[in-house]
């Protein structure tokens, strides 16, 4: 171990000329979240409202284009996160205003923050790109308008029971949720993280006129979601960290819509926002895995390695490396 402590410690050296002067966000969002930069807490919530909330808007007729760019499998097919057996084919599928009295026959176009909740057909957020996603008709509509949360399915499951609806069995809430697969989870709860963050200054606005939000928000721009909506997504989160297909969607959307969900760029943000580091400030450029991943204290055992989106690494690779020495050091690597 003694080698390989020296071994980080001469590449730190050799790359803190470089390192000084890097200023490149995650996931390529450059200077993106700069503005966001050293704020903590409901601050940094604020901060990153202003940020994602400018955007190019798009039409609800947009959307099935838009779909085949954000939400395409490897096999060009239809990528539903409501069904585990759904098939679709772009536009063949497409929900066509009538049918779909059984799974796996359309697709249309998902509001998985109900548009129930924010006013119906209300923009921006009829459109936005980061809470719309295509999924199986049928199941969409069992969906309706109720809540994520977790439940044993008496009322409705879909095909190998990929999806349920019933009475919630998470502490805090006895009404009817509805719960997405397990891999599934973190992807939602970055959706709605995005959404209470993007749209914080409307949080007390939907809550006093749209009872349909009442069990997920708490009525304020911050925490902004219930107590048990809060604990069951940052359990989701945690459960189902940032997959690819998040980060290549992330991606996707902004090239479209020309805004990005943090939460997704920036694995675990939530925990500066609402968890255990909302003491810590948020850094864009040199964004810390301190406090998020465990750190032994054991002088036994390798160092570990992380890129600066979170991701932990087989080995430092080409790029900045954040590397967790076994005694707690944190340091940074950039490897050319």
């Amino acid at each position: 171990m003694k080698h390989t402590r020296n071994f980080i410690l001469t590449a730190v050296l050799l790359a803190m000329p470089v390192v000084s002067c890097l200023a490149q966000g995650a996931n390529g969002s450059g200077d993106y979240y700069q503005a966001a930069d050293g704020k903590k807490g409901a601050e940094l919530k604020t901060a990153l409202s202003g940020i994602v909330y400018n955007r190019t808007e798009r039409s609800y007729s947009d959307l099935w284009t838009d779909f085949r760019t954000t939400d395409q499998r490897a096999d060009g097919k239809v990528w539903d996160m409501y069904s585990g057996t759904s098939n679709f084919e772009f536009g063949t599928h497409q929900d066509k205003g009538s049918g779909g009295n059984a799974e796996g026959q359309f697709y249309n176009r998902e509001h998985s923050w109900p548009n129930s909740w924010f006013g119906g057909k209300v923009q921006p957020m009829y459109t936005d790109l980061h809470h719309m996603y295509p999924t199986d008709k049928l199941v969409n509509n069992k969906r309706g308008n109720h809540p994520f949360g977790e439940t044993d399915g008496e009322m409705y499951k879909s095909d190998n029971g990929f999806s349920k609806l019933g009475a919630c069995t998470f502490e805090g809430y006895s009404g009817t949720v509805f719960e997405p697969n397990d891999e599934y989870k973190g992807d939602f709860a970055r959706t709605y993280f995005y959404m209470v963050t993007c749209y914080e200054e409307k949080l007390p606005d939907w809550y006093s006129n749209r009872p349909d939000s009442k069990p997920t928000l708490d009525g304020n721009t911050y925490p902004g979601l219930s107590a048990w909506q809060l604990a069951l997504l940052m359990k989701w989160a945690k459960q189902d960290p940032v997959s690819q297909k998040e980060r290549e969607r992330n991606n996707a959307v902004y090239d479209i819509q020309h805004n990005r969900n943090p939460f997704i760029d920036y694995p675990e943000l939530e925990r500066f926002i609402w968890g255990d580091l909302r003491e810590q400030p948020f850094s864009y450029d040199r964004y810390s895995t301190t406090g998020i991943h465990s750190v032994t204290t054991s002088t036994d055992g390798p160092a570990t390695v992380y890129s600066v989106d979170g991701r932990q690494l087989s080995g430092l690779q080409k790029g900045l490396n954040i590397v967790r020495t076994n005694d707690g050091t944190t340091l940074k690597i950039l490897k050319k």
